[in-house]
């Protein structure tokens, strides 16, 4: 299997860093090929912006995913973009790797997702859900997080995680095709110790081992919805 990590934290000496290590070398250990996209450490710029059109399609008035399907269409994408976008497009599996920010993902993951889920290959048209561009390949997302795992219960002060997650879980990789897998979480890691954080890495190895037999999560079908995405029946 291909793998793509894509690694978004500030700091190289994070537990968040650590999964990313763990995951690499324990994923090549089992025999996949494994790339990683540490986004901090190259500096990948975040910012969509008409910058990262070579060539307009319209230079007088910028409609972003207009100009993505553009330039995919003429190869004029930015260097960065198209780099990124051949490697999620090689890989069978994507792991995001990244802490919560806000009930999200940081600034620098977010923008990643703008300029490289690109327009016309990704998605565009009917071609979402089930019929999304990345349908047939797998995502998961590996998390850290603050609070405890109490916390994020139907009846926890914040509500389930994949409720606050649903626009990043359904919204942006469910949309795009790809099959979600329930997310690798990291509880309360800034406020354990090392033998808990430990057990955490164990853990996630586990899960590592499991990938093949876990169930995706729930996600619309199109096969549901007429021409007007109105519900069958």
């Amino acid at each position: 299997m291909n793998v793509l990590i894509v690694h978004a934290h500030p700091e190289p000496q994070s537990f968040c860093a650590a999964m990313c290590t763990v995951a690499t070398e324990h994923l090549r250990a089992m025999g996949h090929q494994v790339r990683v996209s540490d986004l901090y450490a190259v500096g990948f710029n975040p910012v969509a912006s008409a910058a990262d059109f070579q060539q307009r399609h319209n230079p007088d008035h910028l409609v972003y995913a207009l100009e993505q399907r553009h330039a995919q269409a003429n190869g004029t994408l930015a260097a960065d973009v198209r780099g990124e976008l051949a490697k999620l497009l090689w890989c069978d599996l994507v792991i995001f790797n990244f802490p919560i920010f806000w009930f999200s993902v940081p600034a620098m993951l977010k923008g990643w997702i703008d300029r490289v889920l690109v327009s016309g290959v990704v998605y565009g048209g009917k071609r979402f859900y089930d019929r999304g561009g990345l349908e047939g390949k797998k995502a998961m997302l590996a998390v850290t997080i603050g609070g405890q795992s109490h916390m994020f219960t139907s009846d926890g002060v914040h509500g389930p995680l994949n409720d606050m997650l649903k626009p990043l879980l359904q919204g942006t990789l469910g949309y795009a095709g790809l099959s979600v897998l329930p997310p690798f979480v990291a509880w309360h890691v800034p406020y354990i110790s090392a033998a808990e954080r430990g057990h955490i890495l164990a853990d996630y190895r586990a899960r590592l081992d499991s990938l093949d037999s876990a169930t995706p999560l729930p996600m619309p079908s199109l096969a549901h919805f007429d021409e007007r995405m109105r519900p069958l029946g």
